[in-house]
């Protein structure tokens, strides 16, 4: 496999949904090939090498960025229906009104730098894969390798999403597993929407008027429809991550017979 085109794109969250099943897929064939008497043998002899270290390594390394998602996801959600029910419950209070938005936008603040941090993290360890080149005598390492690549880069579009950043993620490597996903649900209605549903929350927020029954009609349904999409990525993650552990303990089976 080779890289793509260096486009890249805003991601929606139902983009970032797609990309998801994608990956389920993509780690259920990676199972399959793990229970292959063949693979098991070929993947044995690097046991004690440097290719089991770095298998080992990278299935860690994904769980961590899940872990870090799914927390961030929690936290979004978590702000948001607090400065949503204390909207609902004070309108027309102003302090308490510029008080429950600044408590928002700090919450976001501290995540953003969290993810901006997991962003840097990633961005290292993508190129130490690429730079590392891995041991093309091992047709299976490879390919594990190159899955734990595709995935580091549809999380990376996950983070970015959360974290409202512009320019998504590149779609080079998301390619290659496009023939896996079949048509899922969609989380929401954004499908054919090119806009950043954190994006909306964020703008409608800037706009809200606790005296204005249009702004806060406005928010609210913004940040239900994004609560809606949170959901679904939060399932999406916790697939990927027992799917990543079931990988990784058959991974660890095998290097210790």
């Amino acid at each position: 496999m080779h890289l793509d085109s260096k486009a890249t794109t805003l991601s929606t969250s139902s983009s970032i949904s797609h990309k998801l099943d994608g990956l389920h897929d993509l780690h259920d064939c990676t199972d399959k090939l793990l229970q292959l008497p063949t693979e098991q043998q070929a993947l044995a002899q690097e046991g004690s090498g440097k290719c089991a270290d770095d298998l080992l390594e990278g299935s860690l390394r994904l769980l961590d960025i899940c872990t870090t998602a799914k927390d961030s996801l929690m936290q979004s959600k978590q702000s948001m229906g607090e400065l949503r029910s204390i909207i609902r419950r004070r309108r027309g209070d102003e302090t308490v009104f510029t008080i429950a938005r600044a408590k928002y936008l700090t919450s976001r603040k501290m995540m953003k730098k969290t993810i901006r941090k997991a962003l840097e993290n990633l961005k290292a360890i993508k190129n130490e894969i690429t730079s590392s080149s891995s041991n093309k005598d091992n047709n299976t390492f490879s390919m594990l390798k190159e899955a734990e690549e595709i995935t580091l880069s549809s999380l990376e579009s996950l983070l970015l999403f959360i974290s409202d950043r512009n320019g998504g993620s590149k779609q080079s490597r998301w390619s290659t597993i496009s023939k896996f996903v079949q048509p899922k649900r969609v989380a929401c209605d954004s499908l054919e929407s090119n806009t950043n549903e954190f994006q909306l929350v964020d703008a409608s927020l800037q706009s809200l008027s606790s005296h204005e029954p249009s702004t806060i009609e406005n928010f609210q349904s913004h940040v239900e429809n994004l609560e809606m999409c949170i959901n679904d990525l939060e399932i999406g993650v916790e697939q990927l991550s027992r799917k990543l552990v079931r990988n990784r303990v058959s991974l660890l089976n095998i290097f210790n017979h």
